[in-house]
């Protein structure tokens, strides 16, 4: 088992790095967004496009705060 000093210690390296892997996603879907608007789109429908964005970076970003593409695949290991 790990300690907690060596949990935390990284917290902020788990929290750049995640912040670098979904930046250009989130960067790609504001992009998504002004272009709708520059198109002229109801900007109401153009908002709506917002809240699932998001809400998938912000679970893409939870997701790899926690390491879930470090973690080991063995068979008949339940996760």
């Amino acid at each position: 088992m790990a300690s907690e000093s060596t949990v935390t210690s990284d917290t902020g390296a788990d929290r750049r790095r995640a912040a670098r892997y979904v930046a250009p996603f989130l960067v790609v879907g504001l992009a998504n967004l002004g272009l709708l608007l520059r198109w002229g789109l109801d900007p109401l429908w153009a908002f709506a496009v917002l809240p699932p964005m998001l809400f998938l970076s912000g679970i893409a970003w939870i997701a790899f705060r926690h390491g879930f593409h470090e973690r080991p695949s063995e068979p008949g290991r339940n996760r």
